[in-house]
């Protein structure tokens, strides 16, 4: 490069020879000036909540959650990656929906458009031509079109059946034109719609786990019963039984202890290797269970979250390592602190 010759970036865009470099503390402060703006956007848009957006949002909602189908969200450029956002929070919390690519619908992918669904469009101006096509196609065959914009006035903002009306807000890009305030709305307004649908709807833990059964969520959500062991693999003898023969049980199942049932089944209590060393003697092999198991052990119900389970045997005055689940009182599996980190859980 020529001494005295303007740099070139990388894309072909002229930059100044001696460019001045933003100190940390420039670089601070446009951080702490961005947050402010978008700060106020969202305080803006908590107010707008109180009004007429409000109301619309309450009909959004009814209208949701009324239609036999999916949300269908489509929008285009940023918009577009927010829908793509906010039709995978839906999905995820309970609403089925989709994200529909505003330039692909007009090559086929209308098709994914049923009259059981419902549009969501987003455009911030409400004037994205792509959007065109999937307006006349709501329209022509009664699709119910909700409207995310920031103009009630513009052509998308009068087509809808439900107009989410943004409030107008300053972008925190210094030259005001690339999409960052506005964005941060249109998502907020997205996750406020899921969360409303999702209390609604009663989606609970439980139910968000059949959604996310992968990684550390899926794993924070797992139960007791899809971590115990059930059936021969319980170590159990009845009331009554030998010593002698509950120390067999205990060696051959390998969980370091043994529950005793009655006759009916419910779980009495529980040998541990604690309640052996208490009774050490040499009349332990021939002495009644009763005489040496805890009677009334701490126990867990199959269905509660295994992350509580772990928080509760670690909670105990003398923290445990393994725990019997019961239902109405009748052991139905054993879980081991093993189990619940090797899962994940923690």
């Amino acid at each position: 490069m020529a001494a005295g010759q303007p740099g070139v970036s990388a894309l072909g865009l002229a930059r100044s020879e001696n460019p001045a470099i933003p100190s940390l503390a420039d670089i601070r402060a446009s951080a702490r000036r961005t947050l402010s703006v978008e700060a106020r956007g969202l305080a803006a848009l908590g107010e707008a909540i109180e009004g007429e957006l409000g109301e619309a949002l309450d009909a959004a909602i009814g209208l949701v959650e009324q239609a036999k189908g999916r949300v269908i969200v489509t929008g285009l450029g940023k918009s577009g990656h927010i829908g793509r956002k906010i039709a995978a929070t839906l999905a995820s919390t309970g609403t089925p929906a989709l994200f529909l690519h505003a330039a692909e619908a007009s090559h086929g992918d209308l098709g994914m458009v049923t009259q059981d669904d419902t549009l969501l469009a987003i455009s911030w101006s409400g004037e994205t031509s792509e959007l065109g096509d999937i307006v006349h196609y709501a329209g022509r065959f009664g699709v119910p079109l909700i409207a995310l914009t920031s103009n009630a006035e513009s052509t998308l903002g009068r087509a809808a059946d439900i107009a989410l009306v943004l409030p107008r807000v300053e972008e925190a890009c210094p030259n005001g034109l690339a999409p960052t305030t506005s964005t941060l709305l249109q998502l907020a307004l997205g996750d406020a719609l899921a969360v409303a649908l999702l209390e609604r709807r009663g989606f609970s833990a439980s139910d968000f786990r059949v959604f996310h059964p992968g990684g550390k969520l899926g794993a924070r959500l797992l139960k007791v019963a899809d971590l115990m062991h059930q059936d021969t693999e319980m170590p159990l003898v009845r009331l009554g039984t030998a010593m002698s023969e509950v120390l067999i049980e205990i060696t051959g199942k390998r969980f370091g202890c043994c529950g005793v049932v009655d006759d009916a089944g419910k779980l009495a209590g529980i040998v541990t290797d604690g309640d052996l060393r208490r009774h050490m003697s040499g009349e332990l092999l021939v002495t009644p269970v009763e005489r040496v198991m805890t009677s009334s052990p701490f126990v867990v119900d199959p269905f509660e979250m295994a992350s509580v389970a772990l928080g509760q045997m670690n909670r105990r005055p003398v923290p445990i390592t393994v725990v019997f689940a019961v239902e109405e009182g009748r052991p139905v599996g054993i879980l081991h602190i093993h189990d619940i980190l090797r899962a994940g859980v923690v």
